[in-house]
């Protein structure tokens, strides 16, 4: 019955998800024994869902506070220096990328802070010529499971966007194996600063890519939430991620905002750790007609935490 209402409605994987969890959800709300604020605070959890499923609606992260009983901290980067550590950070895809250029150049540490600045660059300055450019880089350390947690303050403006994500060496190809040989799993992308609802413009995708978890093995399988955060592009929010044995667990704040299991399972394979600044395939006219114009995303700490060994 539910199958020939998702192909109806042709409903992504996110909202058959997010569908399930509503049902779920309003079970719960409709049949169990409540005080009055928890029975209000279900009722908000539950029209959120709703929501979800049907319009594509950001949450806001209402779940289970995070708990990292059973974890130790095992990389911990507050950027505390004037520049970036390369004994712990490498510079990742340095050259051409999209409608830019991704370049050392462009990653700054000072006051704390990790930059990473999209700007235009001309023939002298631009290492690869003239062009916009941006900044990614990875932890030279990958990781299997465990905790993953960035403190930022996104980009501003519709174009180049901030992100924190991993990535394995097949999350795209057929030795994905539905994500239990490698997925991308984007911790959190912001890139709706000028979506047309203001709700939409304070939030953040997490997703969950990976291929050969149905019979279409040309095209990436995708499951992609929306979550609100705070002030996003002002003020710093933290972005989470839980990788078990069963699960990715996504969180905004130390909140739970999603949880899945999407593909034929979680990734059993090691996975690359990365903060990026990504310009997009093409960028709005807005911006390629103001060579001044610069963007940064403002990186506080990232932490990198571990079960503790038995």
């Amino acid at each position: 019955m539910l199958e020939k209402m998702y192909a109806l409605f042709g409903w992504t994987n996110a909202q058959k998800e997010s569908f399930g969890r509503f049902l779920r959800s309003a079970e719960e709300l409709f049949t169990g024994k409540h005080s009055l604020k928890r029975f209000f605070a279900l009722f908000l959890v539950t029209v959120e869902l709703f929501g979800a499923a049907v319009f594509k609606a950001p949450v806001h992260p209402r779940g289970e506070a995070l708990d990292l009983d059973g974890y130790e901290l095992v990389m911990f980067d507050d950027f505390d220096g004037d520049e970036l550590d390369m004994n712990v950070w490498y510079h990742r895809g340095s050259g051409p990328s999209r409608c830019g250029f991704h370049a050392a150049s462009q990653a700054s540490v000072s006051d704390g802070k990790l930059y990473l600045t999209g700007e235009y660059l001309d023939e002298q300055t631009g290492e690869f010529g003239a062009g916009w450019y941006t900044a990614s880089v990875a932890l030279r350390q990958w990781y299997y499971k465990g905790y993953f947690e960035i403190s930022c303050i996104c980009n501003k403006d519709d174009g180049f966007w901030s992100a924190f994500w991993m990535q394995s060496n097949h999350s795209y190809d057929l030795e994905s194996r539905g994500g239990i040989g490698g997925a991308e799993i984007d911790i959190f992308e912001a890139s709706d600063y000028d979506a047309l609802l203001p709700i939409n413009r304070n939030s953040v995708t997490q997703t969950v890519y990976c291929n050969g978890s149905d019979e279409d093995d040309e095209n990436i399988d995708k499951c992609q939430f929306s979550a609100v955060g705070d002030d996003i592009y002002n003020k710093f929010n933290t972005y989470g991620l839980k990788w078990t044995d069963d699960e990715y667990i996504f969180y905004i704040n130390g909140k739970e905002t999603v949880r899945t299991s999407f593909g034929l399972g979680v990734s059993e394979v090691l996975e690359n750790l990365i903060v990026s600044l990504e310009v997009p395939e093409k960028l709005p006219e807005k911006i390629t007609s103001n060579r001044d114009y610069k963007t940064q995303m403002i990186v506080d700490y990232v932490k990198v935490y571990q079960p503790t060994q038995a």
